[in-house]
């Protein structure tokens, strides 16, 4: 008989969910608009240090939105890191848009600020800069934002923060995800706080946030009739899903502290393992270490990436290798892709453990006995 299965990152929901869940359904506010939506929405806001927060079904629709309304559009050109998820990439192609991808620095694994000030500097010169650039904080460390930033401003590159792993994470002293025109934030089941699917786009501009609500809601002209003079989508999320976001949004600092506790013991069990190396904490902010993430090179372990992926597996545990770049995606075949020697490094020797905030202490230290055996064995 197997033993209980350890997943990566579950959803970690409680009774304070219930509360606000109940109370959505006692009330009768059982739609896509509510006041259970709206007060999710502003303390969100004041969560991460935005003026406005727009609540939707996903991540990947609060990118959609966001790139629409920065005017990207068939053509353009918009700057993405290469090691993120599909998500981050998908929305520029809804809008006939090129990506344009760009490799991670060791620091962070995020986008490398050289690099994409580089390709950004030579495009412009060449008169066609990028329309937007995509800038995800991955894995919840933050990518190295100012000179992303200084160098988008100076060439009216629209910045967008793809914050969807990096909740409750800092740089400087401030939040991922409120530095660009705006910034998205994911709810899927696996990350640190969920509303059982969802996001949430972020911005300081007002008008923005007034078109990015108006277009997840069907874009629907203000008339006593059903008019629409433009098309929009049925993006909005439910007061319900909002409910339980209220209720995550109370215990996220207790979250964050559980998976920071994870990659602490991981990396305490793992420092005398030859060729293992945790990922990086950048030092202009603090990780929320979303998942605890490390590599292995199978030239100093003696065992690869895959071979303690796989023994983790047979023992019914969760493991997954890092992203696989996006320009390495069949998908994306033939995209403009500038380097790419360290974001393929660390897909072909990164791998992430199980980090969610409800791990048992006896689960996380199943997950050790088995990695320490393999290397054991492989050596």
């Amino acid at each position: 008989m197997k033993p209980n299965r350890i997943y990566l990152s579950p959803p970690d929901v409680g009774g304070a969910e219930i509360e606000f869940v109940l109370e959505a359904f006692q009330s009768n506010w059982v739609a896509p608009a509510g006041p259970n939506l709206d007060a999710f929405e502003e303390d969100f806001a004041q969560l991460v240090g935005s003026k406005h927060a727009v609540a939707v079904s996903s991540g990947t629709a609060a990118l959609h939105l966001a790139l629409r309304l920065a005017g990207v559009g068939p053509g353009d050109e918009v700057l993405c890191s290469s090691l993120t998820f599909v998500a981050s990439a998908a929305p520029i192609t809804y809008l006939g848009a090129k990506p344009v991808f760009i490799d991670s620095e060791e620091r962070s694994w995020n986008m490398d600020p050289a690099l994409a000030c580089a390709v950004i500097e030579r495009k412009a010169k060449a008169g066609k800069a990028p329309k937007a650039l995509v800038l995800v904080h991955l894995y919840g460390q933050s990518a190295d934002i100012a000179p992303i930033k200084a160098c988008c401003d100076q060439h009216g590159v629209k910045l967008i923060e793809d914050a969807a792993e990096a909740l409750g994470s800092t740089y400087g002293e401030s939040s991922p995800g409120s530095f660009g025109l705006a910034g998205i934030h994911s709810f899927n089941g696996n990350k640190i706080i969920t509303t059982g699917g969802g996001g949430m786009l972020v911005t300081d501009d007002a008008e923005f946030a007034k078109q990015a609500r108006f277009l997840a809601t069907q874009a629907r002209d203000a008339a006593p009739h059903y008019q629409h003079s433009t098309i929009g989508y049925n993006y909005r999320l439910s007061n319900i899903a909002a409910s339980i976001g209220l209720g995550q949004l109370t215990r996220l600092s207790g979250k964050v502290s559980r998976r920071r506790g994870h990659f602490k013991a991981y990396a305490e069990a793992f420092k005398g393992l030859p060729g293992v190396t945790m990922q990086p904490e950048a030092p202009w902010g603090q990780s929320t270490r979303w998942l605890t993430c490390l590599t292995i090179d199978p030239a100093v372990a003696g065992v690869t990436r895959e071979q303690v992926r796989l023994a983790l597996e047979a023992e019914n545990i969760e493991a997954r290798p890092v992203w696989k770049p996006m320009h390495l995606q069949p998908v994306f075949a033939g995209a403009e892709m500038h380097g790419g020697q360290v974001s393929e490094r660390l897909f072909d020797q990164g791998l992430c453990l199980p980090s969610g905030a409800a791990l048992a202490d006896e689960d996380r230290a199943r997950v050790i006995a088995v990695v320490l055996a393999c290397f054991a064995a492989g050596r």
